[in-house]
């Protein structure tokens, strides 16, 4: 568990699914990611990452604010998806339910796993990828410090057609 001012983020339990499908089914939440969510697919998404955390010592976190035990989303490291210029890369990710936009918490939440990241793992650089028209997130990405890579831009396989475009950046171990 990594805990900030405001944050937990930890492993993900059963009592999430409820609030993660909810926001699979936010079009706001979605509107970068792909279709809207089945129960039996963002079911399956805490699954994998659960997997990860028991495979790598790491996923991406459900995320929960400490104050009222609210869950916030997800947010974390894990493994960068194979046919993409980040497969083998340690990626950094997150995704809040549209009413905790806006209060930091994204920018907390990704501070404190890049700094989880080069405490515990040994990779030189830490990626992130995001669809080109998502400006909020690779604006985050860029506060973070983290750099666009030049030649990086791609098209993701797994995206929608409207949404396979992405951008691919990156920062180095400080």
């Amino acid at each position: 568990m990594i805990e900030t001012e405001r944050l937990l983020l930890r492993g993900w339990t059963d009592a999430d699914r409820a609030p993660f499908h909810a926001m699979a089914n936010d079009p706001r939440v979605m509107a970068y990611i792909g279709p809207l969510q089945s129960r039996a697919e963002s079911d399956a998404g805490i699954d994998r990452q659960r997997a990860f955390q028991a495979g790598h010592g790491h996923c991406f976190w459900a995320l929960e604010r400490r104050e009222d035990g609210a869950f916030l989303g997800f947010c974390g490291l894990k493994p960068g998806a194979a046919g993409t210029p980040i497969a083998g890369d340690i990626e950094i990710g997150w995704r809040l339910a549209t009413e905790h936009w806006g209060q930091g918490y994204a920018r907390e939440a990704a501070a404190a796993s890049l700094a989880w990241g080069w405490q515990h793992l040994a990779a030189s650089s830490i990626a992130a990828i995001t669809v080109e028209a998502n400006a909020r997130s690779w604006g985050l990405m860029e506060r973070l410090g983290m750099q666009r890579v030049p030649d990086g831009d791609f098209d993701h396989p797994t995206a929608i057609p409207a949404l396979r475009r992405h951008r691919t950046y990156r920062i180095h171990r400080p």
